[in-house]
């Protein structure tokens, strides 16, 4: 099957699996393919440089509650380079791991308990040849995240403090809570596959699978609730259509437990200038969520800087309550080039 045909093919198998209401419990981002290092653990050191750095930051939820907020931050490396005399011998060369890695770290906070929930992530990944396909490239990754959960009961209300005149805050609560914090440790893994077609076109496709452990995260001892594992499926396909001017069609699948959510839009891109190591230019792109909301994306590339804003637009239940309302997102990669290596070099001694 060419690979034309196999885009299509797993578009119409995404469209049919996505039938259940779109919503999800993991933290994500509308800007999934901003937000490489929590879309998918092969995704690590997949870019053209020596390190990345990015930030993801989303409000949302404004006009309806206490307004949710996540932060992300992450940074990866292409090919793990130690500078000289970092965990090896003081040699004068760098020392070269065979795989890429990567660090991640996230914080939300939601609701009128401001409920807080941190996570730490490392991961590793490692770019594969496959022997029947010399143009496609194969990476692995596996991810272990620790995340901590931590509620503020005293920011609630409760029926025990209305004394029937008012509301009395100093009230006792009449309620015992078994604790107020949790911490699991996670375990995720994934793979992508990408290949060129043609000078003027590309396909990547991916999975990857979170919570494989299923650890507990309910705030009470007994009666524990396990969290759900959560598959990912995400595929993009760019075509230029001059020197200056390319589209990418993208789709994300993320299926939990019940809910399931999908994504389908695209991206146009502008190139004003390309230089090694550095590309001018600016993008835009439109996208639905099922049966939930849309957003829209604007961003620029100038030289190593990715910069990107969304809006989401609520189409769900919510709607009345949100007046269409959904979240701001900013995201924000800088890829660092290539280091030149330090090499050896002998001092020949002058004769006269």
């Amino acid at each position: 099957m060419c690979l034309d045909r196999l885009f299509a093919f797993a578009i119409v198998c995404i469209l049919v699996l996505s039938g259940s209401r779109a919503a999800a419990q993991d933290i994500h981002f509308s800007q999934f393919f901003q937000s490489p290092l929590l879309l998918n653990p092969a995704l690590c050191g997949q870019f053209d440089g020596s390190y990345r750095v990015g930030i993801n930051q989303r409000t949302q939820w404004r006009s309806v509650t206490t307004p949710y907020s996540t932060f992300a931050f992450g940074v990866d490396a292409n090919n793990i380079s130690l500078p000289d005399g970092i965990f090896n011998s003081e040699d004068g060369n760098f020392k070269e791991l065979p795989f890429n890695g990567g660090i991640s770290v996230y914080s939300d906070k939601a609701g009128d308990s401001q409920l807080k929930t941190t996570g730490v992530n490392i991961m590793a990944a490692q770019q594969f040849k496959l022997p029947f396909d010399e143009k496609a490239t194969f990476h692995a990754g596996a991810m272990l995240g620790f995340t901590s959960m931590k509620i503020d009961y005293s920011k609630l209300t409760y029926d025990s403090q209305w004394n029937g005149v008012n509301y009395d805050p100093n009230a006792p609560t009449n309620e015992v809570f078994p604790r107020a914090g949790r911490g699991y440790f996670n375990v995720n893994i994934g793979a992508t596959y990408a290949r060129p077609i043609d000078e003027k076109r590309s396909f990547t496709a991916g999975m990857s699978f979170y919570n494989l452990s299923r650890p507990k995260q309910s705030f009470f001892d007994e009666g524990y609730v396990k969290l759900d594992s959560r598959f990912n499926m995400h595929g993009s396909y760019k075509q230029a259509i001059s020197n200056e001017l390319s589209i990418e069609p993208m789709l994300l699948l993320m299926r939990q437990g019940k809910y399931t959510e999908f994504n389908l839009g695209g991206m146009m891109h502008y190139t004003l200038s390309e230089k090694p190591w550095a590309r001018n230019g600016v993008y835009a792109g439109l996208f639905v969520r099922a049966k939930d909301s849309g957003f829209f994306v604007v961003g620029t590339l100038y030289g190593p800087w990715n910069a990107a804003i969304s809006y989401d637009i609520n189409t769900s239940s919510l709607k009345p309550a949100s007046n269409g309302r959904g979240g701001l997102e900013f995201s924000l990669l800088h890829t660092f080039s290539k280091f030149p290596r330090k090499m050896n070099a002998k001092t020949c001694p002058n004769y006269m």
